[in-house]
């Protein structure tokens, strides 16, 4: 054992070493990473690549609209505070699916439908019907599971109804804390009754699989109010949990400013939290998938992650098996065969190009041969915990895999590189030694 590991400190089922974590790395939802993305018109790329997709695809579709802007995201979002900006954004979504069904060949079948935001119910649960009337008029289903994000605070009598209707049965819910310190801290208080009355209205609507986003790292949260944040969760049922730790980059995120950084853990502190918050979901009965993402062992996420058949795409962990993900609405992003496409962030510019009969891809890049052979080895790692790797990029990655190897994160047998019993926390760190963009100005979160 080296004097480094001598000295360590253990949490939970891991081992902390802050030298192994020091550079922040991306959380691999694609490779190349959104960072490598150029801005530029990708219509005619999108158009081609639309144009030669066959058999079975997947949609993903952006709301980008919350009734309340909490103080933490990141995400692509406005306030739902004006009728005709979502009634004119609304318009052009439904163009846009038309204007994909023209170009899609009669092959296509779509097996999956994710609506992401922002917050899908920031709009009016009638508009959500119609937006499924589109897409079941202009394109062709293949009994399609349905999933959605949703808000808890804005979750009416009539969304619960039109989700049984349609045939909802994923959800996902923004819950991050139960903490009322913790929630005020971060613009996002909702007590949880609220979310008991959340989880019940989805279950009694046919939703057989509920999703918890959760926090840790947030200010004033210590690690008693993070447990009981997962007790509650436990007892509420939830099938599933991702645990994510809260990246604070208020120089990216300005809203984030409003967040007293002075209060919030240190990086001992956020790593003690996700090691005792992995030890007490497993021990709650829930099967670990990838680093910060839990299942109840009948969840597909979880049946994925046993049969060796875990994937991630740009919503993280799936069990979805389509090579093809269409994005449909402002800054959602499609990955196609060699191509990744990013719409138009920026809602009123994206209706101004569909409006004008336009795709509205305008950031992305081409894959490479070599950009597929990284990533291969990139989404094994971090899916299936081993991966393949060529010799020329063990030797190339070889000292800096050392430093994992000598702490007994990582072996190597041949070119089978293998993520060891207590390696979750550095699998982030270890797949982006393969990563040839790297070593840039981009700036990421920490690796927990």
């Amino acid at each position: 054992m080296s004097a480094d590991a001598s000295r360590s400190e253990s949490y939970g089922d891991w081992t902390y070493y802050p030298e192994l974590l020091a550079t922040p790395v991306p959380r691999y939802t694609s490779y190349p990473t959104a960072a490598e993305f150029v801005e530029e018109s990708f219509e005619e790329a999108q158009r081609t690549a639309l144009q030669a997709v066959r058999g079975s695809a997947s949609l993903y579709i952006h709301i980008p609209y919350c009734q309340e802007i909490c103080w933490y995201c990141g995400c692509n979002t406005g306030a739902a505070n004006k009728r005709q900006r979502l009634a004119s954004y609304l318009e052009a979504l439904h163009r846009e699916i038309e204007m994909v069904g023209e170009l899609l060949d009669p092959s296509v079948r779509i097996g999956r439908i994710s609506f992401g935001g922002g917050s899908p119910n920031a709009i009016k649960p009638t508009d959500f019907v119609r937006l499924i009337d589109a897409l079941t008029l202009n394109l062709r289903m293949e009994s399609p599971v349905l999933s959605i994000e949703l808000d808890p605070r804005s979750i009416t009598p009539d969304w619960f109804m039109a989700i049984r209707g349609i045939g909802v049965i994923k959800a996902s819910m923004g819950v991050q804390t139960f903490d009322p310190r913790v929630q005020t801290a971060i613009g996002r208080v909702q007590p949880a009754e609220m979310i008991e009355r959340a989880v019940e209205g989805l279950r009694r609507a046919g939703v057989d699989s509920i999703n918890f986003d959760l926090m840790y790292g947030l200010p004033f949260q210590t690690d008693a109010v993070l447990a009981e944040t997962l007790d509650r969760t436990v007892a509420m049922g939830a099938d599933r949990v991702a645990l994510f730790g809260y990246a604070h980059v208020p120089h990216m995120i300005p809203r984030q400013r409003r967040i007293d950084a002075s209060e919030l853990p240190d990086q001992r502190a956020r790593f003690r939290m996700a090691a005792e918050g992995h030890v007490q979901l497993v021990d709650a009965g829930y099967q670990a998938v990838g680093f910060d993402h839990f299942a109840r062992p009948g969840d597909d996420l979880a049946r994925a992650a046993l049969a060796g058949t875990l994937r991630r795409n740009f919503q993280g962990f799936t069990d979805d098996d389509a090579s093809t993900l269409i994005g449909l609405g402002a800054s959602s992003i499609s990955e196609f065969d060699g191509l990744f496409v990013q719409n138009e962030k920026n809602a009123g510019r994206y209706r101004m190009l569909v409006g004008a009969n336009l795709l509205p891809g305008r950031k992305g890049v081409v894959r490479t041969v070599e950009d597929r052979r990284r990533g291969a080895i990139i989404t094994d790692l971090l899916c299936q915990g081993h991966a393949r790797v060529d010799r020329d990029l063990l030797i190339a990655a070889r000292d800096r895999l050392d430093g994992f190897a000598d702490r007994g994160i990582i072996s190597l047998d041949g070119d089978m590189l293998v993520l060891e019993r207590g390696s979750e926390p550095y699998a982030r760190s270890v797949a982006a030694l393969f990563d040839a963009y790297r070593g840039g100005a981009h700036q990421f979160s920490s690796a927990v």
